[in-house]
């Protein structure tokens, strides 16, 4: 019998450059908090925040669910997403089997490369998404507007504070 009293860990690993995929694990972590003080007033949920190039193997055995958050970098993740992969995949592999994630991926254009990326690294951790991935498009082309400090329009922030609270509501 699992014990529902026990608390709970939702961790958000990001990564970012230029502002945008922090700015959407922020906001992810904004409705994951407000979800969770909904529905449980006493807080079983512990949200943690950590930089890709922070976490541990031992952060990701500690949580019951994950939000990965990264941009897309030449149609692949950002390199310290992908070392957050590289780094933590075969210390944990087999012992996440059916923990859900789910994926936000700030592009340029398209996204999807990195997506399918991630996706495939969960699902050798045997991780069960529970949303289709989220991708925001910033639009910037050209090497001045890559480089720029990116500002998430506030819908897109909603999108991700609804993905954030989907995961919250599912672990509770």
């Amino acid at each position: 019998m699992v014990d529902s009293s026990r608390k709970k860990t939702l961790l958000l690993v990001w990564h970012s450059r230029t502002g945008a995929a922090r700015q959407m694990a922020q906001a992810a972590s904004r409705g994951a908090r407000s979800v969770a003080d909904e529905l449980r007033a006493d807080g079983p949920l512990d949200i943690v925040m950590k930089e890709a190039c922070d976490t541990q193997a031992a952060d990701m055995l500690d949580a019951d669910g994950y939000l990965f958050c990264a941009p897309e970098n030449l149609a692949a993740l950002s390199g310290a997403m992908k070392e957050f992969f590289d780094r933590n995949y075969y210390s944990v592999l087999d012992r996440l089997n059916g923990r859900p994630y789910a994926l936000m991926i700030a592009a340029g254009s398209d996204g999807s490369a990195a997506a399918r990326q991630a996706e495939r690294i969960c699902t050798g951790w045997r991780l069960r998404q529970i949303a289709p991935t989220l991708i925001v498009n910033t639009r910037a082309q050209t090497p001045q507007e890559i480089l720029a400090p990116k500002i998430v329009p506030q819908d897109r922030l909603e999108d991700c504070a609804t993905l954030g609270g989907t995961l919250a509501a599912l672990l509770l």
